[in-house]
């Protein structure tokens, strides 16, 4: 099932909304809490105009994203496979939904793209087990983790280079009862493909992930992880249209603009 967060006049945050079972291609409002209650107990309501608008479809208190969880990836870029994983912080107000514009900085002269798989919570997480970890996923969703590349070898850290306005793209829907162990994502830019990877390519599984950031700190209902980025990243320019498709979610496309002061 597609679990979407949609514009709504009644409320600022947005309301959810799931594709209908029985017309998949439709809408309808959810009644329930995705976050207390199991999807398979889910009841929807009334149907959603088409058109509504759509927004991120999470709200959460921190994003943990991982780096160099795919060998190549970390290849290409001249770093070693880690030992254990490499987690940093992307800051939440670069969120963007799927339509906005990536926005180049003025502070970096190579911005470049990462398509990666997200993982959204629906309960707080601390100290897990693999099956706590488990139970804990709403559902899976695209993400682009953005990232200036010239500032991340200049400073040596993640956080400024990957934490500004617009350098996280998520959406389009969360896709719940995923198999967190197979799932492929597949980057396009301006319809060329460029990147592909798959879970079972991975250094750490997704599972895994969750488990050892749960040690170092709580995730909160609504927290998102992104799991790393496959072989391939490049750069941006303005123009370009960046899409990122992980399996049964749908696709996130976002336009490339220039900095406008």
């Amino acid at each position: 099932m597609l679990l979407y967060r949609i514009a709504s006049s009644s409320s600022p945050s947005g309301t959810w909304a799931a594709a209908d079972p029985a017309a998949p291609d439709r809408l309808r409002l959810l009644v329930s809490d995705p976050f207390a209650i199991p999807a398979s107990d889910w009841q929807l309501g009334a149907e959603v105009a088409p058109g509504a608008g759509r927004l991120v479809p999470a709200r959460p208190s921190k994003i943990v994203a991982i780096g160099r969880n795919y060998a190549e990836h970390a290849k290409e870029l001249g770093n070693d496979v880690p030992k254990e994983p490499l987690f940093f912080l992307k800051a939440p107000s670069a969120l963007i939904p799927a339509g906005a514009p990536i926005v180049l900085t003025p502070e970096s002269q190579q911005v470049e793209y990462e398509g990666e798989i997200a993982v959204v919570l629906r309960r707080r997480l601390t100290r897990a087990s693999a099956a706590e970890a488990r139970e804990a996923v709403l559902g899976v969703t695209c993400a682009n983790d953005v990232t200036a590349r010239d500032l991340q070898k200049k400073d040596g850290r993640f956080a400024r280079a990957k934490g500004f306005d617009t350098f996280c793209p998520l959406g389009p829907a969360i896709r719940v009862g995923a198999d967190l162990a197979d799932l492929e994502v597949v980057t396009r830019v301006n319809g060329a493909e460029r990147q592909r990877g798959h879970t079972r390519m991975m250094v750490f599984p997704i599972v895994d992930l969750l488990v050892y950031v749960s040690r170092m700190m709580t995730l909160e209902a609504g927290d998102v992880m992104l799991t790393g980025t496959p072989a391939g990243v490049g750069p941006l320019a303005p123009g370009d249209r960046v899409e990122i498709e992980v399996s049964g979610v749908g696709t996130l496309a976002n336009p490339v603009a220039a900095f406008r002061g």
